[in-house]
């Protein structure tokens, strides 16, 4: 029973349940497996704790209850008497009445006093048992009585009767009604919350910032923090009660079945935000204290649109990776007052998804080693046999099997039935090694894992060949996550994931080697997006992972349709592209925007005066050296020069037809003229607005300005267009991105990159997007060439085909997709407390 009682909880279709069972049945565990919110007849502990402690607009009084008030008039002063009563019932009608101005007194059906209170009482309220009942004379003449039955509510039975000596009343029928009210107010409360996603403003109470100067770093700031409970946060959003799973007491998975009650729903506007990543390098390897990256911004903006502005609003985020994590970059919660938190939980696993992308990552490449090894080592009929097994005698083909004999063209069901050349092209996958684009993953910057070899040990018999490893969240199942709309689509997406080649140059998937699943089950969590908060206790989506030089690098799309329509048709979701317009915008278009039919309202363009000089040739910088004194005095000329990435910035958003806004971060080293000189440049080529903010040291409230011109540009005309037609050949796409999007004069591919892209046009993968793994410290493949290189030839060393995700993937140059620990990496910072077990040195 309690088992049913949580498959109801977890059904978005059912509002509300109703118990009916036999008395043995109604223990404590049975009335308190029922959700709170799905409670009609309000015999659980917490409710029956809101109802004594007088909270009348947050419990239910049981039907039973509400029958037997509404049949009892002028309670003031009259004694009641309860025989028989007990449980959540009896507590409840026993409270009611006190409230009445009743008294009231219990008793038990064989207590010897019953005789003596029974003289006494005005009223009698009796709950028999078969046939507990006195005979004539037993009551007082005049007595009103109310008679129940443990099974009051089963409509099968025959509630109450007359006496010569009492005017006895039935409830049962009555108490049925009222449930059946209660169930239909359930029904309203959902219409009720529908309507209000639609068209209210959110009940939500900031948090106020206490605002210190200098600003304190997140650590001795933590006393401050007080983040809100995740169910209070989820309930004043609508989430909570409706498909919210906390991870304990600050953030919360949303189940998907949120964005089906709320398909209906109209969506809020959508906001790009990315950052070239120069503006965020030169934050992140300098001494400065002060954040420049684009998550302070978007949480700053958020902050500005939802506790300074009245305007509903999200951040969607991307989760960070333990590799730059504890490498050179740190984490990734913003910074100052505009931050995620419990920022240590943000950075540091937060619900798990990378580790279960890594894992799911981990046995399909095991999967494909093992699946070769064995039929190196084995007959046809060897082979299918242990693949089709015999169990308790008999022989059957597993559901992920009868796909593959279909797709294979056989029809037959029985494994006996099977000939030989059927039993052979149903066990051999045939794959061949040197075709194998699979790697294993691993969640840390570790250089020595970029080239392996794998099958040493004499257990795998000879079978040795090279790999390698690629971090974490450039897995094509990250960017599965990434893109999915639904666990039926990632389900085959997982399986149309292309790991290798069998020796006839046909591609082998995931679904050939069974295993998707098994990948579905490790992914069923990770696909719900996080629920987390700012500093001031705006909500926040955390979900998919970083990396938009060597992977997708987007948030997700699910918690943008998510908070889409939670933020309701005035409200905004501000989502997180990675780097630059080159890298993470252009990713953003033309593969995320075509999975998730999603268009922006407006870009914003995150820049600081300190890396504009940097662009306008100022000196290098160097990690925990001193800033140079162009970089802390006001030089006009050098950001001048600067300017020439920020207008090639604007010049790449115009291309795809979308209104940008640029958000100047300020520094306290920054002068007014400089400030006016970027802003001024920024509107001259092209941009809606440019506005400098100061959401790092004041929170919200410095990003006000900012918030009043998306808003603005948000209701500019739109004539959004991606970069290029999906029909073009491969090479052409690739060639319109270098030449349109970095400023390269043409591209060159290397032999095995044509050759590869050559296979995948043969093999039908030619109409996908393109998503380009190129160096983020430049527009050119040269990380040292800043500003705006031209004339250069882009070359291709390799491509690579992500089917599942549904994108063509060029490597461009030495690109790696392993990142590399520094000499001083982050970690030497980071401690923890063993007395209070608080994280040090994170950021």
């Amino acid at each position: 029973i309690i088992n049913e009682i949580m498959r109801f909880n977890e059904d978005p279709n059912v509002q509300g349940l109703a118990l009916d069972l036999p008395e043995s049945l109604y223990s404590s565990k049975v009335l308190n497996a029922v959700k709170p919110e799905k409670d009609v007849d309000g015999l659980s502990d917490v409710n029956l704790g809101r109802l004594v402690r007088g909270d009348a607009y947050d419990c239910l009084v049981p039907p039973t209850a509400c029958a037997v008030m509404e049949l009892l008039e002028d309670l003031g002063g009259k004694k009641v008497l309860l025989v028989g009563a007990s449980g959540a019932v009896g507590a409840a009608l026993q409270c009611m009445l006190q409230r009445e101005g009743a008294t009231t007194l219990s008793c038990r059906w064989k207590a010897p006093e019953l005789q003596t209170k029974l003289n006494h009482a005005d009223v009698v309220r009796e709950e028999r048992r078969g046939e507990e009942r006195r005979g004539e004379g037993w009551i007082k003449p005049g007595t009103t009585i109310i008679s129940c039955s443990r099974d009051l509510l089963s409509e099968k039975q025959n509630y109450g009767h007359q006496n010569n000596h009492a005017a006895e009343n039935t409830v049962g029928s009555l108490a049925i009604a009222m449930r059946e009210r209660r169930g239909e107010e359930r029904r309203g409360e959902e219409r009720l919350f529908l309507g209000s996603q639609q068209y209210g403003k959110w009940d939500l109470r900031c948090l106020k910032l206490q605002l210190l100067s200098p600003v304190p770093r997140g650590e001795e700031r933590r006393g401050e923090e007080r983040p809100k409970a995740v169910d209070v946060l989820a309930e004043r959003r609508g989430e909570e009660r409706r498909g919210e799973e906390r991870y304990g007491q600050t953030k919360a998975k949303v189940r998907l079945s949120l964005l089906e009650r709320l398909k209906d729903q109209p969506d809020g506007k959508y906001v790009l935000y990315w950052i070239n990543f120069f503006f965020s390098r030169f934050a992140r390897i300098t001494p400065t204290p002060l954040g420049e990256g684009k998550s302070t911004v978007t949480i700053g903006l958020v902050q500005a649109l939802t506790a300074h502005l009245n305007i509903n609003s999200f951040a969607c985020l991307r989760q960070p990776s333990q590799g730059p994590t504890f490498g050179v970059k740190g984490g990734a919660a913003g910074g100052g007052y505009a931050q995620v938190i419990p920022m240590e939980e943000f950075n540091l696993h937060l619900t798990g998804d990378i580790h279960a992308i890594t894992a799911a990552n981990n046995l399909l490449a095991a999967a494909i080693d093992a699946r070769i090894l064995h039929e190196n080592t084995q007959s046809d009929k060897a082979l299918y046999n242990r693949l089709v097994p015999a169990v308790n005698g008999v022989r059957g083909f597993s559901a992920i099997q009868l796909a593959r004999l279909r797709r294979l063209g056989i029809s037959k069901t029985d494994p006996g039935s099977l000939t030989e050349e059927e039993i052979h092209k149903f066990a051999r996958l045939d794959i061949d090694p040197s075709t194998i684009t699979w790697q294993r993953v691993v969640d840390t910057n570790d250089r020595f894992l970029r080239k392996i070899t794998v099958g040493q040990a004499n257990t795998e018999k000879g079978f040795v060949r090279q790999a390698q490893f690629d971090i974490a969240v450039a897995s094509e199942i990250m960017a599965i996550l990434a893109l999915t709309t639904s666990l039926q689509d990632m389900k085959e997406r997982l399986g149309k994931m292309v790991v290798a080649n069998d020796k006839k140059g046909e591609p082998v998937t995931a679904e050939d080697l069974g295993v998707t699943g098994a990948l579905a089950v490790l992914m069923k969590d990770a696909i719900k997006p996080t629920l987390m908060q700012t500093l001031e206790g705006t909500p926040v989506f955390v979900h998919a992972g970083p990396f938009a030089n060597i992977a997708h690098g987007n948030s997700s799309v699910l918690a943008d349709k998510i908070a889409l329509k939670l933020v309701g048709e005035k409200g905004f979701v501000v989502t997180e592209a990675g780097f630059g317009a080159d890298i993470g915008m252009e990713k953003f278009f033309n593969i995320k925007c075509r999975a998730s039919g999603l268009v922006p309202s407006v870009v914003v363009l995150v820049a600081t005066v300190r890396a504009l000089k940097m662009h306008g040739g100022g000196p290098n910088v160097t990690a925990g050296a001193p800033l140079k004194k162009e970089y802390t005095e006001e030089n006009l000329q050098l950001v001048a020069d600067g300017c020439c990435n920020l207008q090639k910035q604007i010049q790449i958003t115009q291309l795809f037809g979308v209104p940008v806004v640029v958000a100047l971060n300020v520094f306290k080293t920054d002068s007014p003229a400089e400030i006016d000189l970027v802003c001024k440049i920024a509107k001259q080529s092209g941009a809606f607005d440019a506005v400098p903010c100061d959401h790092w040291s004041a929170g919200g409230r410095g990003a006000v300005k900012l918030a009043q011109a998306v808003e603005k540009a948000a209701n500019q005309k739109n004539s959004f267009k991606y970069l290029y037609s999906l029909e073009l050949p491969i090479v052409e796409k690739i060639r319109i991105i270098a030449q349109k999007v970095y400023g390269a004069q043409d591209i060159e591919l290397s032999p095995a990159a044509q050759s590869q892209v050559d296979r995948y046009t043969r093999q039908g993968f030619g109409n996908l997007p393109i998503c380009m793994a190129k160096t983020h410290l430049s527009l050119s493949h040269q990380p040292e060439r800043k500003g705006v290189p031209t004339g250069f030839i882009l070359p291709i060393s390799d491509v690579r085909a992500s089917i599942g995700a549904g994108f063509i993937y060029p490597l461009v140059g030495t690109m790696s997709t392993m990142p590399g620990l520094p000499t001083r990496p982050c970690f030497y910072d980071i401690d923890l407390d063993p007395i209070t077990e608080q994280v040090k040195g994170l950021f």
